[in-house]
């Protein structure tokens, strides 16, 4: 009879055959492989007329944005006053970003596209030279506006387009790179005869009151550069972009600065507390009774905070914008939030919050468990709808200013029942599946025993008292953060883009680090000092660094704003509290889990009878 059967040889043989039928697989199947672009990042091409298709558009369209000063913080739709506008009316879509942040669309009635293009968002439609001669806004642009009295009307803008062609890269059409523009103003004689070149500027006189009709005109030139890759057509803004030198020496010497004072706390902590470690341990039970320092105030670290239900919603609602904050500011970094994608940052920082409703929940409910609290369900509500509520009725409020004052800033009424049904539809339970998970949780096991009887706290230096320590905690983190937010305050406030989210991202972690040591550091003095009451410390400590940011916005205000009329400023004060609370619960929990890990970490290391 025949054996069935393969020797090793052949065996050998199929293992080879299979291994390279496995290999080629693989390498066709990469090969087969392409590459697609994010929704929003996709380069648009352009082509001739007549020889478009699915793949290049042949018409550019113009949108404008709003209208506002930098005397008010309450914009207007574009046709508000008596401007061209298009005989059809066209809106595009436009995202929760673009709503919340006011950024909406018109189409005008030229073929170009500004709001994307622009260093500075926007072009001044007319300045003024007042009574007593003084130029004001754009009138400084032109020794020729020094009439008194007098208003100038820009009616004329050159806009130059810059494209990238794609003849030698193997794709139809032309892709726009850079897009600049200067705005004129030139008095026309009528419809059919037209200046764009040079020309006596369009003055109306101040006191004017009769009709008169203002003949507006535009130019637009297309220039071929294909050094300028689409990839990195947002260069020539940064380029243009004011104190753009200052801010990389800046955040630069902020950097050198935090990163030396941190290897210096690191230094001392650690040579510290690797004595006080050796020496407790090193002593018998007899002369620690005798002792002094941290060790000492073993039994009454871990008690429970008073307020421990405020505590546990306060970094609840921390975690949840912290985590929003970092994947934001990463999504930022790779490039995923183009300022193309106009409204992308906003929606994204919504979307994210909305669903990071488990984690608060989780933390508000572990928490709370562990302070020994026992009424879980008002924790989960409040966790839920404290913070939230809030924000949304100060946003409520100031959104019926901008109401009443007919501004297009107001949220439309379906806005805001689809925000509130992302709150109560999504976020809340997400909340309430986060605290479920919490609760089922054992608490957090502490290293060592909390006495039955608490021990008296001897009377402290003024140093070491809350007070002057939690408002000294905030300096050091404040000083890491000041320099970007003079910038992200121009962005919001004087108009100008904001993009640099590299160097934001850095400023995230420098700002990490920095509350972390902060309070860690406050908080050895303290135990030192025999004082264990950390748990609220530790959270304001670091987050008086809010306290800080509303003293800047309020000198900002003083100092770089023209902002007038009661409306614009309690708008400003109002949206600005809200950036406060945001950051207060942002920081706060940063320095309270740093603190609770180092307080969990030295004594879980000394011996305790």
């Amino acid at each position: 009879p025949k054996v069935r059967g393969t020797t090793s040889a052949t065996k050998m043989k199929r293992r080879i055959h299979l291994g390279l039928v496995l290999v080629c697989s693989l390498v066709s199947y990469f090969c087969s492989c392409s590459a697609f672009y994010l929704p929003g990042l996709a380069p648009v091409s352009f082509c001739e007329d007549g020889k478009g298709g699915e793949d290049c558009q042949t018409v550019i369209q113009l949108f404008v944005n709003r209208l506002d000063s930098v005397e008010s913080v309450l914009p207007y739709e574009y046709d508000v006053f008596d401007f061209c506008k298009d005989a059809k009316e066209m809106r595009p879509s436009e995202n929760l970003g673009q709503v919340l942040f006011v950024d909406k669309l018109l189409h005008s009635y030229m073929n170009a596209d500004y709001g994307q293009k622009y260093c500075n968002p926007g072009f001044p439609i007319g300045c003024l030279v007042t009574l007593d001669g003084r130029v004001k806004d754009a009138c400084v642009i032109n020794a020729e506006f020094n009439k008194k009295n007098t208003f100038y009307v820009f009616n004329h803008v050159d806009i130059k387009i810059t494209y990238h062609s794609g003849t030698t890269e193997g794709w139809r059409g032309a892709r726009l790179v850079a897009a600049t523009m200067e705005p004129k103003s030139i008095k026309q004689v009528d419809e059919k005869t037209l200046n764009c070149e040079t020309g006596n500027p369009m003055e109306i006189p101040g006191e004017f009151d009769n009709d008169m009709s203002v003949v507006y005109t535009y130019s637009v030139q297309f220039t071929e550069d294909n050094s300028i890759k689409w990839a990195s057509r947002w260069d020539y803004i940064l380029v243009s972009m004011p104190h753009t030198n200052i801010q990389w020496f800046s955040i630069m010497n902020s950097l050198v600065i935090v990163l030396f004072l941190s290897g210096m706390v690191a230094m001392i902590m650690l040579r510290t507390l690797h004595k006080d470690i050796a020496r407790y341990n090193q002593v018998d039970q007899e002369d620690a009774q005798e002792e002094s320092g941290w060790k000492q105030v073993h039994g009454d670290v871990f008690r429970p905070p008073r307020k421990g239900m405020l505590l546990s919603v306060f970094l609840g609602q921390g975690t949840q914008i912290f985590i929003m904050t970092f994947i934001t500011l990463f999504l930022a970094c790779l490039g995923f939030l183009s300022p193309a994608n106009r409204g992308a940052l906003m929606t994204c920082a919504v979307v994210l919050w909305v669903l990071l409703g488990t984690p608060a929940g989780y933390v508000s409910a572990r928490l709370y468990k562990t302070f020994g609290g026992e009424k879980w369900k008002t924790n989960v509500l409040l966790t839920a709808l404290l913070c939230p509520g809030i924000v949304f009725a100060d946003f409520f409020l100031m959104n019926l200013i901008l109401w009443v004052e007919g501004s297009s800033a107001a949220i439309p009424f379906g806005t805001l029942v689809a925000i509130l049904a992302l709150w109560f539809g999504i976020s809340v339970p997400l909340t309430f599946v986060g605290a479920y998970f919490g609760f089922k949780k054992p608490a957090i096991e502490q290293p060592v025993r909390t006495n039955q009887i608490p021990r008296q706290i001897p009377e402290q230096s003024f140093f070491t008292k809350p007070i002057p320590g939690i408002v000294m905690g905030g300096i050091l983190p404040f000083g890491c953060i000041f320099i970007q937010l003079f910038f992200i305050l121009n962005s919001i406030w004087s108009h100008q883009m904001y993009y640099m989210f590299g160097f934001l991202f850095l400023v995230f972690i420098i700002l990490l680090i920095t509350c972390s040591e902060a309070t860690i550091l406050l908080c050895y003095f303290h135990l030192c000092a025999e004082d264990y009451h950390w748990w609220w410390r530790s959270f304001l400590t670091s987050g008086f660094t809010a306290v800080y940011l509303f003293i800047y916005a309020v000198h900002y205000f003083f100092s770089k704003l023209q902002i007038i009329g009661a409306a614009s400023t309690i708008l400003y004060f109002g949206y600005t509290m809200i950036m406060v609370l945001i950051f207060f619960l942002f920081t706060g929990t940063i320095g309270f889990f740093a603190c609770f890990w180092f307080v969990n970490k030295i004594y879980s290391v000394v011996k305790v009878d």
